[in-house]
């Protein structure tokens, strides 16, 4: 197996529910894990019209109930 770490892309519409919260998730399981430096990754949308935007409220309010973060700003693919 490689030295490189493994890339992962969580995509959704617009980058600002879905695709953060599932690269936040993956993130906070990774790092419990002992693991993160193993991947590298990131989150984007198809649609551009909410680049440079944090995550929605409503993800990151689930986001904080968990004690995850969610690092990325909305980009599109």
């Amino acid at each position: 197996m490689s030295d490189e770490p493994r890339r992962v892309l969580f995509v959704c519409l617009g980058n600002i529910c879905r695709s953060p919260l599932a690269e936040g998730v993956f993130l906070h399981l990774a790092a419990q894990r002992g693991v993160l430096e193993r991947f590298r990754v990131d989150s984007a949308g198809t649609g551009g019209w909410h680049a440079g935007n944090p995550a929605d409220p409503r993800s990151a309010a689930v986001a904080r109930k968990h004690e995850i973060d969610l690092p990325s700003r909305a980009r599109q693919v």
